[in-house]
């Protein structure tokens, strides 16, 4: 089994302790090794959040900076018809100060998840993900692959404002084995 994950641009909001937004988002182009173009099928996330007991929240893909996890309720996690929510309790730890350190100045650089492919339509030149085995998602510090992923990120001080868009077209694909 190949582990692969995609980091995504992210819009930041904050409210309190908490991030969300979008860890992955449907129909959004991504280009990955060789000059393939992939995308997100809508529901490609369904199975997996139903059947899956425990899905991790951390920091650049580091399983020693958890920041929640489905099983404790402290991630949740929904598909609509963009992409995978999520809404993150975000702990009073070092990596949870620092993580909302970084969303107050926009200085994150965007959304990644870890996943592998359980359905999925591939060209050669087209790659489209149509169920997959979702373990993590990750905040992470910079390079994202798909335009529009959100992390929404609201300072107290600054109620309903500070809304950072950051885009950015830089994929990274990491394999695991």
């Amino acid at each position: 089994m190949t582990l692969e994950k995609r980091f995504q641009s992210i819009e930041l909001r904050t409210n309190g302790r908490r991030l969300e937004g979008y860890a992955a988002l449907f129909g959004t182009e991504a280009r990955i090794g060789g000059g393939t173009i992939e995308t997100i099928a809508a529901g490609a996330f369904t199975s997996t959040l139903r059947e899956r007991g425990d899905i991790l929240a951390l920091v650049d893909h580091d399983p020693s900076r958890v920041l929640g996890r489905t099983r404790s309720g402290t991630l949740r996690l929904s598909e609509d018809t963009r992409g995978l929510c999520f809404d993150l309790d975000v702990p009073d730890t070092q990596a949870g100060r620092d993580i909302l350190a970084l969303a107050a100045r926009g200085d994150l650089g965007g959304m990644s998840f870890g996943f592998s492919a359980r359905d999925e339509f591939n060209d050669g030149t087209r790659r489209e993900l149509r169920a997959v085995d979702l373990y993590e998602i990750s905040i992470v510090a910079a390079f994202p692959a798909y335009e529009g992923t959100v992390i929404n990120a609201r300072a107290q001080e600054v109620p309903n404002s500070n809304w950072q868009h950051i885009s950015r077209t830089l994929r990274i694909l990491e394999l695991q084995q």
